[in-house]
This record gives structure tokens, sequence and C-alpha cells, in this order.
């Protein structure tokens, strides 16, 4: 009976598979299984959405750096203002020099010609065709001269020749610095609107929700600070009360001694006047010394409070605009004082002192890259241009991390 039995073809298996239902349906499931397994483990991870308390840190790392750029691109921007002046100088310079270069080419061109013109003859040929002794001498006398002008035309040129190259090698140098700094300013420039572009698009990713909240942690970060101006405030009011309270206990004192020595001889009397004499002398130097440095801060201030409310811009000066270095230039400007441009110039252009003894006028300086400003108006408090998207205000100045204390005058 097996003998009889037809084997099976490699097509008729084939088709056995392909026509069985069972077979086909476990087929299909496990292959939706493996697809669906495969597209699971190939789907990325979404990405965790940053607290608020990281988006504002983000924020603020942002405007810092920003601000620390805007720096940078002032300093280049002044580096490049002061290098174009130079090299227009230079160049001007050249010009001048090549002139009177050309000027004593041709001098020298007319003495060869004139020495072509004579044919270079020797004294004793000059001699004989003199018509008689004084002409020779005449004619001798007038070729000496005319040796110590060439000589001193050829001298001259090339005195000239060496300070026209000197020269144009120094300008070569300054454009070449030239274009370095403008290099170093667009990078600047493009480096600060990134980072500001960046901060921007970070908050307006925030839902409305989120904005409030993140207004309401600005205003609590503002009244810590504002706290510890006040507590500044208080500490100064009692040091400069225990001043007082000591300066009037030494006036009682030299009163008293006065009184005592009134009392005694004329001649004691006299030496008296004297010493009292000296001593109110030395104290109104030292007045003013301090009443100078106070008109000039009243200044500073009287044209501080007029620009709040003016925006923040970064690289401007005034007067419709400022950045924080841009603002206390232009108010201590008009004080009759000329600050740097950067913060990290005007940090060296004074006296640093303690931020217990600030007075009003003072810079107050951030950051430990010193990268930010303000104008100290006492009682621990600022006016500063903070950074973009705001205006000129008064702040506390523990709304930042403080660097230094300088006083410019």
């Amino acid at each position: 009976m097996a003998s009889h039995r037809k084997a099976r073809t490699t097509a008729t298996r084939i088709a056995g598979l392909r026509t069985s239902p069972a077979l086909g349906l476990t087929t299909a499931a496990l292959t939706s299984v493996a697809l669906l397994s495969q597209t699971a483990n190939a789907a990325p991870a979404q990405p965790r959405k940053p607290s608020l308390e990281e988006v504002q840190k983000r924020v603020d790392d942002l405007y810092h750096q920003a601000g620390v750029a805007t720096e940078k691109y002032n300093e280049a921007k002044e580096k490049t203002a002061t290098q174009r002046t130079r090299v227009n100088g230079l160049l001007d310079d050249v010009a001048k020099r090549t002139a009177k270069l050309n000027e004593a080419r041709r001098e020298l061109g007319m003495f060869a010609a004139a020495q072509y013109r004579t044919g270079g003859m020797s004294g004793t040929a000059t001699l004989l065709l003199a018509k008689d002794p004084q002409q020779y001498f005449d004619q001798d006398h007038l070729m000496r001269q005319l040796t110590e002008r060439q000589k001193k035309a050829v001298d001259d040129y090339q005195t000239a020749q060496l300070a026209t190259t000197k020269k144009r090698t120094e300008a070569t140098k300054i454009l070449e610095s030239l274009t370095t700094s403008q290099d170093d300013l667009r990078t600047s420039k493009l480096d600060v609107q990134t980072k500001l572009s960046e901060a921007r698009h970070l908050l307006s990713t925030l839902t409305a929700e989120e904005k409030a909240r993140l207004a309401a942690i600005e205003k609590k970060k503002q009244e810590i600070a504002r706290q510890k101006a006040a507590e500044l405030a208080r500490r100064q009011a009692a040091e400069e009360a225990a001043a007082a309270a000591q300066k009037r206990k030494e006036e009682q004192a030299a009163k008293s001694s006065d009184a005592k020595a009134s009392s005694g001889t004329g001649t004691s009397s006299g030496s008296s006047t004297g010493s009292g004499t000296g001593t109110g002398g030395g104290t109104s130097t030292d007045a003013g010394s301090s009443t100078g440095y106070a008109a000039k801060a009243a200044k500073v201030l009287d044209f501080a409070r007029a620009q709040i409310g003016k925006p923040y811009v970064w690289g401007a000066t005034g007067p419709g605009s400022y950045d924080c270095s841009g603002l206390t230039l232009a108010a201590w400007k008009s004080a009759g004082i000329s600050l740097p441009r950067t913060t990290w110039s005007q940090v060296e252009a004074g006296t640093t002192v303690p931020v217990s003894e600030a007075k009003p006028g003072d810079l107050v300086f951030f950051y430990n890259d010193i990268s930010h400003v303000g104008i100290y108006i006492g009682n621990g408090m600022m006016i500063h241009a903070p950074r973009p998207g705001t205006n000129v205000r008064e702040e506390s100045i523990y709304y930042m991390p403080i660097h230094s204390v300088v006083r410019p005058a």
C-alpha cells in the first residue's frame, strides 16, 4: 500500500502551507507581535519637561552669558574704533611722507642730469678751460656747493625712504589687528544675539500659569534682596551715628582743652589760638575733599535717576537706552569724570572700598567675571540697567552676587 502512495512535491508542500488557515493565522500573529515589539523598542523616549526652577536658572544663565558677551562686544567695538583712528592717522602720515619722498627723488634726478651735462670733468681740466683763475674758483665753489647739496639730498632721501617704510609696516600691522578686532566684534555680537534668542525661546514655551509662577519666584528673590539691603542700611546708619557721637565727644574734649588753656598766661593763650587755627585748617581740607566727592556723586545720581524707565539695549550708551556699563559711563561723564567703556576696565578706574563703606555714587560690580555694574545710591540700593527686556531701575545691590565696590573719584 505504501509503495503506491505518491510523494508530495515541494510545490504541494508550499501550497499546503499557504492554504492552511490555522498555520497562516499563527504566522501572521507572530509577525505582528514581532513588529509591534520592534516599534516599541525603536520609539525614542519623550524628553522630560524641565521644571520651572530649571527654566528660571537656565534663563538667568543665558542672560548672564549675554551680559558677558555684551562687554566683549563693547571692548571689541572700542578697540576697533581706536585702531581705525590710528590706522587713518598712519595712512595720512605715509601719504605725506611719500610726497616728500617723491620730491627728494625729483631733486636727485636734477643733480644727476646736471652731473651728466658737466661730464664729470676733473679739477685740472676745469682750470685749463677756464678763461681766468677767478672763473675757475667760482666754478669750483659752485661744484662744491652742488656736491654738498647732492649729498644732503641723498641722505634726506634715504632717511625719508626708511621712515616711510617703517610707517607702512606699522600701518599694515595695525590693519591686521583691526581685522582681528572686527572679527571679535562680529563674534561677540552673534553670541549676544544667540543667547538672547535662546532665552526668549525658553520663556515662550511657558504656559500662562507657569509665567505667573515664574513672576512670583522673581518677586520673592527681589524681596529677599531688599531685606538684605535694609539690613545694610541699618548697619551703615548705626556706624554713622557712632562716628558722629565720637566726633562730638572729640570736639567737646577739644573745647574743654581750649577753655583750660585760655585761663592760663597770654603766651599760652596765643599758642592755643595758633593750634586751633591749624586744626581748623586740617578739618576744612578733609571736609573739602569729602564735599568734592559728594558734589560729583550728587550729579551722578541726578543723571542716573533721570534715566529710570529707559530700556536696556546692549551696546548702548544713551541717551535713549543703555547697557549696564554704558549707564555708569554716561552718569559719571555728567560729573566731569571719564570712565572706560567696559566693566572690566571700570573696576580698575578707582579705589576699592568695602561694601559696608559704600557711598552714593560708588560703582558696584557683580559676579566673579565682573560682567555687570550699577551705581550705589545708599541704603543698600542701586540704579542699574539690568538686562534685555527690562528698563533702568532701582534695585537692591544684593539682587546679584557682589564682586566689589569702587569709588571712581
